[in-house]
């Protein structure tokens, strides 16, 4: 059996093999974030039909036009992934599938980000109307950069492999 783990991974396993793990890993990944997002999308949605919704200014409603529009970017990115492997399922390109639907959901994260930048955007000033809005905002935006690409950034750096 052919044996091509990457030097020093410690796993002993064909490309085939490499491409089957990866692919779990990123479903059981995409699952976490296709929930959030459908369940954020949903509630997004029902706000046109709220009393209140028309009571909100030009800027608001472009605020929640954009989120809404932030937030089917943000599913179609998410979908795409199982989109994707259907369609091609069968094709012997396993490899480049995962390449590809791995793309898909870090672009579907990038956008949760905005989605998620964008609600509380209009939420806080529709709820607070203060100058502080902006720096609410702006600290939740920093932490779920930390969060999300900061510390697995550094983790990156931190535990490259030393050549």
């Amino acid at each position: 059996m052919a044996v091509s783990g990457a030097p020093g991974s410690g796993r002993h396993e064909t490309p085939e093999e490499r491409a089957d793990r990866r692919w779990g890993e990123l479903l059981q990944e995409v699952r976490v974030t296709q929930t959030g997002v459908q369940i954020l999308f949903g509630f997004l949605l029902t706000v046109a039909f709220t009393p209140r919704f028309a009571v909100l200014d030009e800027t608001e409603r472009t605020i929640y036009v954009v989120t809404v529009m932030l937030g089917a970017a943000t599913t179609g990115a998410l979908v795409g992934p199982v989109s994707f492997h259907r369609i091609v399922s069968g094709r012997r390109i396993k490899p480049q599938t995962v390449t590809w639907a791995s793309r898909l959901t870090m672009l579907g994260i990038v956008l949760l980000l905005c989605t998620v930048t964008s609600a509380l955007l209009l939420i806080l000033r529709v709820v607070l109307h203060s100058a502080a809005v902006p720096w609410l905002v702006g600290s939740i935006v920093a932490w779920l950069a930390l969060c999300w690409f900061g510390l697995p950034g550094w983790a990156l750096h931190r535990y490259r492999p030393k050549d």
